[in-house]
């Protein structure tokens, strides 16, 4: 419901924030009408508080961890490497008897805007250049598609696994078209949910709100961890309470390499009683820039590698290995139960991340100022800030060859680009094909030899690109 604009300016007053009206007389009727009702949406009443936070937030010392962090112990932890097969067998069949039963959703955070990549699409339709030109959203599409096949044929069921897609202002309309254009990838369109998270307003470091032009405010997504108030805003945990759903797999859109409710991941994190978990990999080095599972204080958290310092991430262990070795890949299991625990209890409890940003804005003339340094501060949640709310916690270490490559920045970039996303894909398929008993040929017809998980695939002959449709050794496909 829109305010009056006596309403409006009054509350921009109390929150120390007139200056959002200072061109408002240049308005005519219509655009007047249209900057009131976006001013309307914000939550004036607690403008303040978010401008203040923002500030002191930018402005506050790093907190000091290391003497409270500590490894998460060993009992916690599960492996796909150090696991004997009876173990990953017995966990893969529990979780596909839970897929079999309409236990099992996949959510995907998909609110970001690509700004490193690139282009001015949502990343989830990018095409990395694979021969199949598939992108990001259909082969995780076809990886659902896959699972559930998997676990009819073991059961006999007819199962759904629920695909909720974040989205946000800024990617919410383009990837609505992009699914209907492709026919949802052979999904059915009523088991895609997708919403949208909120959109919070970008601050000054004096504390005011950047007008990005006229009559628009600059306004950013909230953070991955905006999903705990965007379930409640759109009572999509109504929705997966309706159609039986009691586990989920949450996961970013930009690794090519993810594993679509991957069953073994879910039979470990249910056998073991958790309400959350995490897929971790091993660091490639002690100062790798990967966030670290580990505890804090006794409770599961997230560090930042900025966080620790150098003497604290290049600790060993008796073999030699980092004692901070599990490094996060922001692929998670939480239940419904504990879901639903955090949006109704801990929300507000989130811990508020500061990223600092150069955000086009209007100077008090009007002039449009594009900043050459950040000028700005972006509030944000991360989905990993709940761990410390979990009465049982685990961490599942994978093989960062099988199952994270991420799309974060341009080719122009040395690393998590199209190139080293594409080549990580087309090296883990070679690596099938030939485990399942093929022989790759160069273009003259003669045979090539093994190919090994650390090849660079971008100047070899024998490329290959499985479909996660194929019906034989379909469970190394998921």
């Amino acid at each position: 419901m829109s305010l009056s604009m006596e309403e409006v300016q009054q509350r921009l007053e109390q929150a120390g924030q007139p200056h959002l009206l200072r061109f408002w007389p240049e308005f005519s009727e219509e655009r007047q009408q249209r900057f009131l009702q976006e001013l309307s949406q914000l939550d004036l009443g607690g403008l303040r508080r978010h401008c203040e936070e923002a500030v002191k937030a930018a402005t506050a010392p790093s907190e000091s961890l290391h003497r409270l962090i500590e490894p998460v112990p060993s009992e916690f932890i599960g492996s796909v490497r150090r696991s004997d097969q009876r173990s990953l067998e017995e966990w893969e069949s529990r979780g596909l008897l839970q897929i079999s039963q309409n236990r099992v959703g996949v959510l995907l955070l998909a609110g970001g805007q690509g700004t490193r990549l690139g282009v001015p699409y949502p990343k989830g339709m990018y095409d990395v250049g694979l021969p199949s030109s598939k992108t990001l959203y259909q082969i995780q599409a076809e990886r659902i598609c896959k699972v559930q096949e998997l676990a009819n044929s073991k059961h006999g069921s007819d199962c759904i696994v629920p695909w909720y897609i974040m989205t946000s202002e800024f990617t919410l309309a383009p990837t609505e078209k992009f699914f209907q254009d492709n026919n949802y990838f052979g999904l059915r369109p009523s088991n895609i949910i997708m919403f949208e998270q909120r959109m919070i307003p970008v601050v000054t470091f004096d504390g005011k709100v950047i007008l990005e032009s006229k009559d628009k405010i600059a306004m950013a997504p909230d953070g991955n961890g905006g999903l705990y108030k965007a379930l409640l805003d759109n009572k999509v945990l109504e929705d997966m309470q309706k159609r039986g759903v009691e586990n989920l797999h949450v996961y970013c859109v930009d690794n090519i390499l993810v594993k679509m409710a991957d069953p073994v991941f879910i039979g470990f994190c249910v056998s073991k009683g958790a309400d959350c978990g995490a897929k971790v990999v091993e660091k490639a080095y002690p100062s790798e820039p990967v966030g670290v599972v580990c505890r804090v204080g006794g409770v599961a958290q997230v560090v930042e590698y900025s966080e620790l310092p150098p003497e604290t991430a290049e600790l060993q262990g008796p073999g030699g290995e980092l004692i901070y070795n599990a490094g996060n890949i922001c692929n998670h299991f939480f239940t419904r139960a504990f879901l639903q625990d955090v949006a109704d209890k801990f929300e507000g409890q989130l811990t508020q991340h500061v990223a600092k940003k150069k955000v086009a804005f209007v100077d008090t003339e009007g002039n449009q100022v594009i900043p050459t340094k950040p000028n700005a501060i972006k509030m944000e949640k991360f989905v990993f800030d709940v761990f410390p709310f979990s009465r049982n916690f685990v961490a599942f270490e994978v093989v960062r060859e099988d199952e994270f490559s991420p799309l974060k920045n341009a080719d122009s970039a040395a690393t998590d680009n199209p190139t080293t996303a594409r080549n990580a894909l087309l090296t883990q398929h070679c690596c099938w094909a030939q485990a399942a008993g093929a022989t790759l040929l160069d273009h003259h017809g003669n045979p090539l030899p093994p190919v090994s998980r650390s090849e660079d695939m971008s100047s070899c002959d024998g490329t290959v690109q499985l479909s996660p449709r194929l019906n034989e050794h379909c469970r190394l496909l998921l």
